[in-house]
């Protein structure tokens, strides 16, 4: 149930990512574009392929804002540790914060392109 939980919030961000793309972007080519340069980025910038801890200290700081970070870090957690919600909570408020934070955005900007 954590899992889906989590899961649920990171999809809430990323969901959030992709409607404030499409709300920028003026074509579906613009749109695919962005996406793929925000995509590629945030897979290095995540800690998977890479350790945040190797990286220097200002895209280490850049990758706070990146919620595949927390994600990764729950789906260790969660799979490699054993760990609950005690343990995970900072990771799943930086999701939830990150999530509501891209939605309101992208509706605010989705009501001005509408009316």
């Amino acid at each position: 149930m954590l899992l889906l939980g989590a899961t649920s919030l990171y999809l809430m961000s990323t969901l959030g990512i992709g409607l404030l793309i499409s709300t920028i972007s003026r074509t579906q080519q613009q749109a695919m574009m962005s996406a793929f340069f925000y995509y590629f980025p945030a897979m290095l910038l995540s800690g998977f392929v890479f350790p945040i801890a190797n990286m220097p200290e200002a895209v280490q700081w850049l990758t706070y804002l990146n919620p595949l970070r927390y994600f990764l870090v729950i789906i260790r957690g969660i799979f490699l540790k054993g760990v609950g919600p005690d343990i995970l909570w900072p990771q799943m408020a930086a999701l939830l914060m990150l999530g509501a934070t891209t939605l309101w955005v992208a509706t605010r900007r989705f009501q001005k392109t509408i009316g």
